[in-house]
């Protein structure tokens, strides 16, 4: 059975950019686990367990690099077990680390992980590993046509132009300057963004994530831990996770359990967490969201599918700042979100560090006043997982 409060004790994050070269994977995967220990002014002997955030290892060419890390992130003698699910993988992570404490099973535990996806020189080549290799593989599609078709027709439905996406990444651009660990960040227009590379129609390159190396870590906590440790936490008051099938045609057509396009598993992730939670009015409740968004256009369908407005109306009060950090209803994305930086194998660990930095009040220029509640997300595979998590200031136990 899983009962008590679960407390976010101490975060990490490094500084992200394209490449790391003065630093392996469990050097990097070091800095954050000694980081993170620091910031809760812990030591390995408080943690009793350790889950590793490791997405693909394709990427660095090298096997299983949750069994190389082991030693360097202070695990030797205490149970350890990877998460992996694509982009997802950090939610998950932090998700299974709140059951081990939440069932019991773990006082404090250490999420821990790093990635070095530049080192591939075709990351493409890896991410189209998710799609079926007899009807899907050879379309061709890959990520970035498989989320411009969802773009195209969700444009095509609600009416919107290219103009209109472009915006997002302006906010995101904008926000990640009051970040010092963004990858992407700076004041740009939606000129510029239309002016960049086309890559698939409508996303042109200013609409699509970097490829950023990084590491990052939490650890999370019992009650008894926290009030040992912890004098402001963030309490970890809601988790929701789905995964959908595995062929994307399953997903289309009348039949489907669920719209591709509108993306619907983000609003049953988000219904699950907000229940735990007691959130029942998220535009009210909660202050803040930390949305995983490697595309543009994600803003809108995490936004709306999460129950933040209506269907077709994200990108709409985009235009009048209503997602804006200095004046919005919400504060979308103070870090810049995934626009700015993406570092797959961690990207929903720092979604959700971020998110709990703001109910702690130790976000720094990207604190926004007054957070109770901050809802992190994050997605895997192709849409086929997602996850979403809420950070309140206070424990919601029912």
């Amino acid at each position: 059975m899983i009962s008590g409060a679960v407390a976010v004790l101490g975060t990490f994050q490094s500084d992200f950019k394209t490449h790391d070269p003065d630093h392996t994977f469990v050097e990097q995967a070091q800095i954050a686990a000694a980081g993170v220990y620091r910031n809760a002014q812990m030591t390995p002997d408080d943690v009793d367990a350790i889950v590793i955030s490791l997405a693909p290892t394709f990427f660095m060419g090298v096997a299983d690099a949750d069994r190389w890390a082991i030693d360097y992130v202070f695990g030797a003698g205490k149970p350890v077990f990877r998460v992996h699910t694509g982009g997802a993988t950090g939610g998950s992570a932090v998700q299974a680390a709140h059951t081990l404490v939440a069932s019991g099973l773990a006082q404090s535990v250490l999420i821990v992980g790093a990635e070095r996806i530049a080192e591939t020189p075709d990351a493409q080549k890896v991410l189209n590993l998710i799609f079926d290799a007899f009807y899907e593989r050879d379309l061709p599609l890959s990520t970035n046509t498989m989320v411009a078709m969802r773009a195209t027709t969700y444009m095509q439905r609600y009416g919107f132009k290219q103009e209109d996406i472009a915006q997002v990444v302006v906010r995101a651009r904008r926000n990640a300057t009051k970040n010092p660990h963004a990858h992407l960040k700076g004041h740009i227009t939606v000129e510029d963004v239309m002016a960049s590379k086309m890559i698939a129609w409508p996303l042109k390159l200013f609409d699509i994530c970097p490829r950023s190396s990084g590491s990052a870590a939490m650890i999370v906590g019992n009650m008894k831990t926290a009030k040992r440790f912890a004098s402001r936490p963030a309490f970890i008051n809601g988790i929701g996770a789905m995964s959908d099938t595995y062929w994307l045609g399953d997903r289309m057509g009348p039949y489907a359990d669920s719209d591709i396009i509108d993306y619907e598993l983000i609003g049953q992730a988000a219904r699950i967490s907000y229940r735990q939670a007691g959130i029942s009015d998220p535009l009210k409740q909660i202050q803040v969201t930390e949305f995983y968004d490697p595309y543009s256009i994600n803003s809108a369908f995490s936004l709306e599918q999460a129950g933040f407005c209506g269907k077709g109306m994200a990108l709409r009060l985009e235009r009048d700042g209503y997602w804006d950090c200095e004046g919005g209803a919400v504060a979308v994305n103070p870090s810049g979100g995934t626009l700015c930086t993406n570092p797959i194998a961690i990207t929903g660990l720092v979604r959700c560090i971020d998110a709990a930095n703001q109910v702690m009040g130790i976000a720094g220029e990207m604190q926004i006043p007054n957070v109770r509640n901050a809802l992190a997300t994050a997605s895997g595979g192709s849409a086929q997982f997602y996850n979403c998590t809420v950070f309140g200031s206070e424990p919601y136990l029912k």
